[in-house]
């Protein structure tokens, strides 16, 4: 019911710290986090929460400047403006100790939580993303350096390219028996192995158009593809299925792609991924 634990420590009448400005609407936004699951977010967040002052934005490297960001773009989504600065953003967070307080005890739970080894993304450099940690959009889009400042742009299809670092980002959902899918667009994503990917274009994508040739030769464009996919239309986030290489199509409106995972999936969630559209 959007209430969290500083709801509940407050209703019980145990101590909870000054509220901020926006508190009513953070407080409902630290579930947001609850899917993380790799280290090197929670490590990096857990060390800004824990030094008493917000991080300096001027002296944070590309990589840890994308890792703030974020964090950023999942708490203040619905808080701060779409104009608002990285400065903005942190002052705004900083602004609310029991907020933070209480991410900090949230992060300190999901440590213990990691149910997978995760891999860093090679190439692209600088991407702070894990191969088969889970993100949401907002996630995908501040690691890819698409947008700037303390929010991110609204992500609504299940394909976007970045032209600036030549990347394709597919982010599927495997099963579409709930959730908003009409018939047009409920597209035949699976995993056929473990390393390779079952995976339609948009209806309107043909071979020979410059996305299908850009899908068909991607490696010799120096382009990347990443693929995301989560179960259902219910979890906010997408286990990062990693960089993929083509290998063959067949059709058109839409191409039927079949793409080869660089790294394998784990067991457990091709099991989970299989069973979704058997």
């Amino acid at each position: 019911g959007n209430r969290g634990w500083t709801e509940l420590r407050d209703g019980a009448g145990l101590s909870v710290l000054a509220a901020g400005p926006h508190e009513k609407t953070l407080r409902r936004a630290c579930g947001r986090l609850a899917h993380v699951d790799d280290a090197d977010r929670l490590g990096k967040w857990r060390a800004w929460l824990r030094a008493g002052a917000p991080p300096d934005i001027d002296t944070l490297s590309e990589y840890d400047r994308r890792l703030l960001r974020m964090f950023l773009a999942q708490v203040l989504d619905q808080a701060a403006a779409s104009s608002a600065t990285l400065n903005d953003g942190v002052s705004m967070l900083w602004e609310h100790p029991q907020i933070l307080s209480e991410l900090g005890e949230l992060f300190d739970v999901l440590v213990g939580r990691i149910s997978h080894v995760s891999f860093p993304l090679a190439v692209p450099e600088g991407v702070p993303l894990r191969v088969h940690a889970r993100y949401t959009r907002l996630e995908i889009l501040s690691a890819c350096g698409i947008g700037e400042g303390a929010t991110a742009l609204a992500w609504q299809s299940g394909v976007w390219y970045h032209g600036v670092a030549a990347m394709d980002l597919f982010a599927f959902t495997l099963d579409k028996t709930s959730g908003q899918f009409s018939p047009t667009t409920r597209y035949k994503d699976y995993a056929i192995s473990r390393d390779l990917i079952h995976w339609q274009s948009r209806s309107t994508t043909r071979a020979e158009s410059a996305t299908g040739r850009r899908y068909q030769s991607h490696k010799q464009l120096g382009s990347h593809v990443l693929i995301f996919a989560r179960l259902n239309a219910d979890e906010r986030a997408f286990h990062f299925l990693g960089p993929a290489s083509y290998v063959s199509h067949t059709g058109e409106l839409p191409m039927s792609v079949t793409w080869r995972l660089h790294h394998a999936l784990p067991g457990d969630l091709f099991q989970v991924f299989a069973a979704a559209v058997a």
